[in-house]
């Protein structure tokens, strides 16, 4: 009797372990923003419209039977009326809404496969009839085993970086790269040409507005309110170009941030160029040049003068960032290619390596995150729940191309102004 209950409690013990909650937060919308709101504090509100999809993204490596289930709240007396698609299989379900948290029961899938699998619910209300507020979706049988979701509120696809190694005693000058865009969702910055002290590149804000942005870090360290950095710690604008708005930054440091609205293309090749220019021992002056190709040629973005730095440009880099969580699960990828740095005794030097890195949602909550090399190029991709990975810290190299821009055609600045 004793060795049976022993067998009973593990057997228990497995089960329980083998259940797995997937808050609701965690979720996306189909579309990203219309009909429903998501909120860690609260999961999934105001769902009424049948329009919108409800979707999870889970990695599975262990292939079995998968029962699923939706704890969700319901106003007493409402019934609500649910499909879930999971593996090519959907299944319906009715819920009567109770004083306490009800839950809608789907049965059981098969997974057939390893890799990532979309569990997409749906509504089969009317029009404006509530589907019911949403607290989690609840896993349970073989098929949990050793399974991944991201479980943090956080839903932005890992932040990646290239990061191209200089040789050491380099005075760089100046720093060019070519990056084109190949995937186009919003709330999607393409940075081509990041240094010790900045930022430079392209960015999705909307359906109809798209940016090139070129910032500058202050001194000082203040990581959240520029409000807060002395006049001596503060980089002060030198120019801008023609259309090009400036003004301050906070959040992520702070610092002169600079912005045009152009219409780039998805797909079309883009031209970035940062200068840096020591004033004296402890000012250089950074710009951020941009060739126009609706124009043909180069122009300034911004100049900056930044205190206590008086150097050369360090910590070269590109990377590619998802700032906006609510379609983490779309692809972002791009292509960064024609590396090149000038020394300051006007010499060009070509860039053919890069090593991986990526922020801490990388880590362990979104794994689909990569770096590699194709069309004599290397690319970035995150998001899209694709398997597979980049290792932290991996290196590539492009093939060389062996021709330095020979065309930069940059406009005259103005002097920088005095400290």
């Amino acid at each position: 009797m004793k060795r049976f209950l022993v067998f009973a409690f593990a057997l228990a013990a497995t089960v329980a372990q083998a259940e797995l909650r997937v808050p609701a937060f965690t979720a996306y919308l189909d579309p990203e923003v219309d009909g429903a709101r998501v909120s860690s504090r609260s999961g999934i509100t105001g769902w009424k419209n049948p329009g919108l999809k409800v979707l999870w993204f889970g990695e599975f490596k262990t292939l079995g039977t998968l029962d699923a289930v939706v704890e969700l709240r319901l106003p007493e007396g409402a019934v609500s009326k649910l499909r879930l698609t999971v593996a090519g299989r959907a299944h319906e379900t009715t819920v009567n809404g109770v004083a306490t948290n009800v839950f809608a029961r789907f049965g059981s899938f098969e997974i057939k496969a390893p890799g990532y699998q979309r569990f997409t619910l749906e509504s089969l209300n009317a029009a404006g009839q509530p589907c019911g507020d949403l607290d989690a979706l609840v896993l349970d049988g073989p098929a949990t085993r050793d399974a991944h979701f991201n479980l943090k509120p956080r839903r932005n696809a890992a932040s990646v970086h290239l990061a191209y190694p200089v040789p050491k005693g380099t005075n760089v000058e100046a720093f060019y790269c070519e990056m084109t865009g190949l995937e186009e969702p919003l709330w999607t910055y393409y940075m081509a040409c990041g240094w010790h002290r900045g930022y430079f590149g392209m960015q999705v804000n909307s359906p109809t507005e798209r940016r090139i942005i070129f910032s500058v870090w202050d001194s000082g360290g203040e990581g959240v309110d520029r409000n807060k950095v002395g006049d001596e710690n503060r980089v002060k604008l030198v120019a801008k170009g023609e259309g090009v708005y400036s003004g301050d930054f906070g959040n992520e440091g702070t610092g002169g941030h600079s912005h045009l609205k152009f219409q780039w293309k998805t797909g079309e090749t883009q031209r970035f160029l940062v200068t840096a220019k020591p004033v004296d021992a402890t000012h250089t002056v950074f710009s951020g040049f941009y060739f126009r190709p609706d124009q043909k040629k180069w122009m300034l973005i911004s100049s900056w003068k930044a205190p206590k730095d008086g150097g050369w440009l360090r910590g070269l880099y590109s990377f590619s960032e998802n700032f906006g969580g609510a379609n983490g699960h779309l692809v972002r990828k791009a292509r960064y290619g024609n590396q090149w740095l000038r020394t300051d005794q006007g010499e060009w030097s070509e860039i053919t390596t890069a090593s991986f890195s990526h922020d801490s949602t990388g880590r362990a909550d979104r794994l689909d995150r990569f770096m590699g090399v194709e069309g004599g190029q290397f690319f970035l991709s995150h998001g899209g729940f694709i398997p597979g990975s980049t290792q932290y810290g991996e290196k590539s190299t492009r093939p060389s191309t062996g021709q330095p821009p020979t065309d930069i055609a940059l406009p005259e600045l103005p002097p920088a102004p005095q400290k």
